[in-house]
């Protein structure tokens, strides 16, 4: 009767996550400018028929950017799970630890130095430049938690690598000369603007990838969950599975920076509301459910950035802060009763 209980609740929370994500896609791709009802956007998606311009807003500019959306929202929300499992803590993620301001300021750096020479970064460039930033941040933050042993104090820390960096960058954004250098400050901001068809193929490609690697880590990760000792007991390669996960978290945050910028506490948040939905942490319903709650997640906020002030956009990263900072407040306050 319990195992049928949970079995319930899990296709419960699995469609509840479904439904939302259909809504807001269809809720994104009927907002903006020019209003389209739902059966001129299926005709429009499906079998193509419908105006030039309505076609045009369709496929050029609403499609990419919600399909960029649900993908990047769903890496860095995984991304989070990854390195609260490696840190042990609910609050550590991307954002709060300073992963992806490296990532900002790394990719920041080089978009000036190519754009002042007049000359265009790929998207594989960006991403590698937002890797190695990733990693330089992660491993000050693995420096300090050999020192530090309080998880609080290397949460700290990693904030204020984070601020450090993102002053960094926008000393550099400010005071460059280049009018195209100075509109990055937006994109320092966090945005899903101006996405198209070729960035949403490349952080397909880069995120398909590596959620297989996450979920072949599934059985390591429910190990890891009940100690070290026990995870090692089980065959576990502790060394190699740590590796694997700062990689794989430093991968997937570096292809949300490199694409929108950093983006905060989704990382931080939806993870801890999955669980609360699934009532468990086995990674195997975890992960594919972080995936879609980052989704629902980014898209409400980036919906909410596009249309509350229209014309006037929103940054991203301000809208996940004022949805996702109660949540980690809950978090910390619950952690102290």
């Amino acid at each position: 009767m319990e195992q049928k209980k949970r079995t319930v609740r899990y296709c419960m929370a699995f469609a509840i996550l479904g439904a939302l994500l259909v809504c807001f896609f269809l809720w994104n791709i009927n907002s903006g400018s020019i209003d389209l009802s739902p059966r001129e956007i299926l005709d429009i998606i499906l079998w193509h028929k419908g105006d030039d311009t309505s076609c045009s807003i369709v496929w050029e500019i609403r499609l990419p950017r919600i399909l960029a959306v649900i993908i990047l929202g769903g890496a860095l929300s995984v991304s989070g799970f990854l390195l609260q499992t490696f840190f042990n803590n609910p609050i550590a993620g991307p954002f709060t630890l300073g992963i992806s301001s490296g990532a900002k300021l790394v990719v920041a750096l080089l978009m000036i130095f190519f754009l002042s020479r007049s000359v265009s970064m790929g998207s594989g460039a960006m991403i590698t430049a937002a890797f190695l930033g990733s990693l330089l941040s992660m491993g000050f933050v693995l420096l300090v938690a050999r020192k530090v042993h309080n998880m609080s104090m290397l949460v700290i820390c990693g904030v204020m690598i984070g601020y450090i960096c993102s002053a960094i960058t926008d000393f550099v954004v400010t005071f460059a000369d280049d009018s195209n250098i100075v509109n990055l400050h937006n994109w320092s901001l966090g945005s899903f603007s101006g996405m198209s068809w070729e960035n949403v193929k490349v952080m397909a490609a880069v995120v398909f990838l590596s959620m297989i690697f996450v979920f072949l880590l599934s059985k390591p990760i429910s190990a890891y969950q009940l100690g070290e000792n026990y995870a090692r007991n089980m065959g576990v390669n502790i060394m190699l599975f740590r590796i694997l996960l700062i990689l794989l978290s430093s991968i997937l945050s570096a292809c949300v920076t490199a694409f929108a910028g950093p983006i905060s506490f989704v990382g931080i948040a939806v993870p801890h509301i999955v669980k609360s939905l699934l009532k468990t942490a086995q990674p195997i319903l975890v992960i594919p459910a972080c995936y879609l709650g980052g989704a629902v997640f980014c898209l409400f906020c980036d919906l909410i950035a596009r249309t509350l002030f229209a014309p006037t956009e929103l940054s991203i990263s301000s809208v996940t802060a004022v949805f996702g900072a109660p949540v980690v407040i809950y978090i910390m306050i619950r952690r102290k009763r």
